[in-house]
């Protein structure tokens, strides 16, 4: 995600149709209208990628679905069912199996998010005859976006000798620069699920899932509901977000801070970040990734550091300073190594989440950063209409295949 300071007021170094068929019923009520991301389906572009990559079926395939459900119990069932299907299905196009459905490169991650929200709107309106609460409509969203995000699929082979890895990516986000926007750590996500890597004491299981670009989802404690069940059994986790223009970072330190950019529903959110048992939240925590390891390995073409630097208002004081080696005794955060936003935040959740089940000393996890994920040349416009280029899909490849390197490296220095 974007490298986010409160100084800056704005977005700092960058972080990083819906052709379905309309609702069965449009409810009257306003709040059955579609979000600020389902609005955006509309656009050219979504529409664009949709159709070349054979996703713009989901939706109309899902309204039919649902369609046949005839109570609240048949409608949960399908919305899973559904669900997990779109998750396969995207997982599988970017590891090469099953028709690419079109000319779009397999590697992208765009078709998942633009997919998954022609769904989400679908069930927003829908009116069945059986009747249906917020309440339960709420219910099915919520169904719909774990098992389309992969957070309840996440499972590892009983065979003693295989390590585990986990790890996270998020959505498309600032999209209202460029609705073009692809997201690196999505597409890693998908490239890496289920996958095995080779680690000096043996193969190693890849378990992933893809997270939201909105804050509410993160104070609702989407990240810990998905991570906490599997942190004690894992042996290695990372979050991934992308990052700065040309470099990977593995951030050493996350603040307890947001710092109140927009997220995709253009919400914006100013405060501590809210966990439970506030009392005895830090206002920071620590990678206990193998980071000097990683550092100094060769796993690609971009360079790769050990971020230490944070922003902090000292103890006994009242004004932000930035600290390029990391916080002083008893400061308070303003932004981790990795900003204010949802990319800090994940890494903030996962590693306090790791530290409250008493895992500091035992499981390495932590964040990692990776390059800004840019168009070729040429194609910077997003009036352009080009949804891609060769140099945009190479891009996105490099950067699947040195996180892959990364996590190798780490996995092999982990006992």
């Amino acid at each position: 995600m974007t490298y986010i300071r409160v100084q800056l007021g704005a977005l700092g170094l960058a972080l990083l149709t819906g052709l379905a068929a309309p609702p069965a019923h449009a409810a009257e009520d306003p709040a059955a209208a579609p979000t600020v991301e389902e609005r955006r389906l509309d656009n050219a572009a979504p529409q664009e990628i949709l159709a070349r990559s054979g996703f713009a079926t989901v939706a109309p395939e899902f309204v039919r679905a649902l369609g046949k459900a005839r109570s609240y119990a048949q409608a949960e069932r399908v919305v899973e069912r559904q669900g997990a299907r779109l998750w396969q299905r995207a997982v599988d196009r970017a590891q090469g199996r099953g028709p690419a459905g079109g000319d779009l490169s397999r590697d992208d991650d765009r078709p998942l998010y633009w997919a998954r929200l022609g769904m989400t709107r679908e069930v927003r309106q829908w009116e069945p005859q059986f009747g249906l609460t917020e309440a339960q409509r709420t219910r099915l969203l919520g169904s719909l976006e774990r098992t389309s995000r992969g957070q309840d699929t996440i499972r590892y082979p009983h065979s003693k000798g295989v390590k585990r890895i986990l790890v996270t990516g998020f959505d498309p986000f600032t999209l209202d620069r460029d609705i073009r926007i692809s997201n690196p750590s999505g597409a890693t996500a998908l490239a890496l699920d289920g996958t095995v890597i080779e680690t000096a004491d043996g193969p190693a299981r890849i378990e992933t899932a893809v997270f939201p670009v909105r804050w509410q989802d993160f104070a609702d404690g989407t990240v810990e509901r998905a991570l906490r069940p599997h942190l004690p059994r894992v042996d290695l986790f990372t979050t991934v977000s992308q990052g700065r223009v040309g470099r990977f970072d593995v951030e050493r330190t996350n603040g307890a801070w947001r710092g109140g950019f927009g997220d995709n529903e253009n919400l914006s959110r100013t405060e501590t970040i809210p966990v439970s048992d506030p009392a005895s939240q830090p206002q920071w925590t620590s990678t206990t990734l193998p980071y000097k390891d990683i550092v100094a390995a060769s796993t690609g073409r971009f360079p790769v550091y050990d971020n230490t630097s944070v922003t902090e208002i000292p103890a006994g004081g009242t004004t932000p300073v930035v600290r390029p080696e990391g916080p002083t005794p008893g400061s308070t955060a303003r932004a981790g190594g990795g900003g204010d936003y949802l990319s800090n935040e994940i890494a903030y959740r996962a590693t306090l989440l790791r530290d409250r089940l008493g895992l500091t000393a035992s499981l390495p996890g932590g964040h990692v950063h990776t390059p800004v994920l840019q168009f070729g040349t040429g194609n910077t416009d997003p009036a352009s209409g080009t949804v891609t280029d060769p140099q945009f899909i190479q891009n996105r490849l490099d950067i699947i295949a040195q996180v892959r390197s990364i996590l190798k490296v780490a996995a092999d220095v982990t006992d």
